[in-house]
C-alpha cells in the first residue's frame, strides 16, 4: 500500500488565496443584505418589482455558472488554467458593482426595474467570471484532506471579515435608507469596487497552478457531465451546499428587517451583525480541530444542529427583551455561522479525487460551477419569494408600525424557514460517503496508478 505524506501549504500562501474572498464575500453579503430594502427605501421600487428584477437578474446563473465552469477547464495558458480569469476579470468585477448602486435618471418604476434587473444581470455575469476560477482552485494547490479545511478556513477567515465589513461599514456610509442618502449609497458603491476587485490581483499574484493539471487534455462538455453523474460523493456534497446556503441566503436577507421591524434596534443593527460575524471568526479554529479529531461530516451536523436551534430561539424571543441577550444570541449565532462557511467548502475538493480516480481526468471547474449554481438557482427563488411574502403580508415600507401579519411573517423567514432547509442539509450529510479513511485510499489508488504508468510505458 501507498503511504502518503502530509502536504503543507506555506502560510503565505494561504494569506494570498484567502485574500480575494474578502471581495466576494463582501459584495455577496453586502448585496444579500442591501440590496433589497435599496431598491424598496431608497429607489422608491414596490417590494414586488424589486423581486422581479432581483428573480431577472439572477436567472442567469442557471446559464453562466456551467459555461465558465467549462472554460475554465479548457483554458491552457502560461499562467494556468484558473488564473487568467483573476487577473482579466477583476476590473470589470468592480465596475459591475457600482452599477448595483447608481440610481438612474428615470420616473418610470418599469424602466428603473429593468435597469436593475440589467445591474444585477452583468454584476453576476462578472462574479461567476471570477469566482468559478477560484473556488477551482482550492483542491488544485493541496491534495491533503486536513490542509483543505485548514487552507479554506484561512479563505473563510477573509470571507466572514467581508462579510463583517459588508453588514457594518456601509450603513455607516450610508445613513438611514432613505432617498436622500442616494449620493451616500453610491459613495459606498466606489469605494468597496476598489476594495473588493484588489484582492483578487493579489490572489493572482500569490499562488500557483500545478504544472502536471495544466498539461491534462481538455476535456469535452460530455466528458464533464458524465463525471458529475457518476461521482456519489459530489452530488451529497452538493446537496449538503445547497441546502445550507439556501439557510443562509434567506437569513442574510432577511435579518436587518427582523432587526428593524421585529426588535425595534434598527440603529444596533450593525452592531448585531458584527457580532455574528466576530464569534464566527474567532470560532474557526475550533472547526478546524473538530474536523481533525473526527471528520467534516461529524463536524458539519454538530454545528448545523447547533445553529438551528439558536433560529429557532429567535423566534421566541419578545421585542422588549434587551440588547445584551440580543447580543448573546448573536455570538451563539455566529457559532454555527463559522461552520457554514469552513465545513461544506472543505468537502467539495475531496470529490475531485475520487473523479480522477474514476475517469483519470480532472473537471474542478464544472464540480465548482454547478456546485455555486444549485445555490444560486435556490436563492433566485427563495429570496423573490421571501420579498412576495413580506410584500403579501402587508408590510410597508419605511413604516415604523407594521401590521402583525407582516411581523409574523419576517419571524417566519427568520427561524423557522431556513432552520428546514439546515435541516435538510443534515439529512444529505448523514449519507455522505468520503470519510477521511476513503478520501486516503483514494488517493493511494491515484498514487499507484501514477507510479505503474511509467513501468507499464516501459
Amino acid at each position: 500500500m501507498t503511504f502518503l505524506a502530509k502536504e503543507k501549504l506555506p502560510w503565505h500562501t494561504k494569506l494570498a488565496y484567502g485574500s480575494a474572498d474578502f471581495g466576494f464575500a463582501f459584495v455577496d453579503s453586502c448585496v444579500a443584505v442591501l440590496f433589497a430594502i435599496f431598491m424598496t427605501d431608497i429607489v422608491g421600487l414596490p417590494a414586488r418589482m424589486a423581486a422581479l428584477a432581483v428573480f431577472i437578474g439572477k436567472s442567469w446563473d442557471y446559464i453562466n455558472d456551467p459555461i465558465i465552469g467549462y472554460l475554465c477547464d479548457r483554458t491552457r495558458t502560461r499562467w494556468g488554467r484558473r488564473r487568467p480569469f483573476l487577473l482579466f476579470g477583476f476590473i470589470p468585477f468592480g465596475l459591475s458593482f457600482l452599477m448595483m448602486w447608481w440610481i438612474p435618471p428615470f420616473e418610470n418604476p418599469w424602466l428603473l426595474t429593468g435597469y436593475y434587473a440589467l445591474a444585477f444581470f452583468f454584476f453576476d455575469t462578472m462574479v461567476t467570471v471570477v469566482t468559478m476560477p477560484y473556488f477551482a482552485l482550492t483542491p488544485e494547490l493541496t491534495q491533503d484532506y486536513d490542509e483543505r479545511t485548514s487552507l479554506t478556513s484561512y479563505r473563510m477567515a477573509f470571507s466572514l471579515i467581508g462579510g463583517l465589513v459588508a453588514f457594518v461599514v456601509p450603513l455607516a456610509i450610508i445613513g438611514e435608507t432613505v432617498p436622500e442618502n442616494a449620493d451616500r449609497t453610491l459613495m459606498m458603491g466606489a469605494i468597496f469596487a476598489v476594495a473588493s476587485a484588489l484582492p483578487i490581483l493579489l490572489t493572482f499574484l500569490g499562488t500557483r497552478e500545478r504544472p502536471e493539471y495544466v498539461a491534462l487534455p481538455q476535456p469535452t462538455l460530455r466528458e464533464s457531465l458524465r463525471a458529475v453523474r457518476r461521482n456519489r460523493p459530489f452530488l451529497f456534497a452538493s446537496g449538503i451546499f445547497l441546502f445550507t446556503w439556501t439557510a443562509v441566503s434567506i437569513i442574510e436577507n432577511q435579518l436587518f428587517y427582523f432587526l428593524e421591524y421585529r426588535m425595534g434596534l434598527e440603529q444596533e443593527a450593525p452592531l448585531v451583525a458584527g457580532t455574528v460575524f466576530v464569534a464566527a471568526i474567532l470560532v474557526l479554529p475550533f472547526w478546524v480541530w473538530a474536523s481533525r479529531k473526527t471528520d467534516k461530516r461529524k463536524a458539519y451536523i454538530f454545528g448545523m444542529l447547533f445553529l438551528s436551534a439558536v433560529m429557532v430561539t429567535l423566534i421566541f424571543i419578545p421585542s422588549t427583551l434587551g440588547l445584551a441577550i440580543i447580543l448573546t444570541l448573536a455570538a451563539l449565532a455566529g457559532v454555527g455561522v463559522s461552520a457554514v462557511h469552513v465545513l461544506p467548502w472543505a468537502m467539495i475538493p475531496d470529490a475531485v479525487e475520487v473523479d480522477e480516480l474514476e475517469s483519470g481526468a480532472r473537471h474542478e471547474g464544472v464540480f465548482y460551477a454547478l456546485v455555486t449554481l444549485f445555490r444560486k438557482i435556490a436563492a433566485s427563488i427563495t429570496i423573490p419569494l421571501a420579498l412576495l411574502l413580506l410584500d403579501a403580508s402587508g408590510f410597508v415600507s419605511n413604516s415604523p408600525q407594521q401590521p402583525v401579519s407582516a411581523v409574523n411573517a419576517i419571524r417566519f423567514l427568520m427561524g423557522p424557514l431556513p432552520s428546514l432547509f439546515l435541516l435538510g442539509g443534515i439529512a444529505f450529510a448523514i449519507f455522505y460517503p468520503l470519510s477521511r479513511e476513503v478520501h486516503r485510499a483514494t488517493r493511494e489508488k491515484i498514487k499507484a496508478r501514477e507510479g505503474a504508468a511509467p513501468a507499464l510505458a516501459d
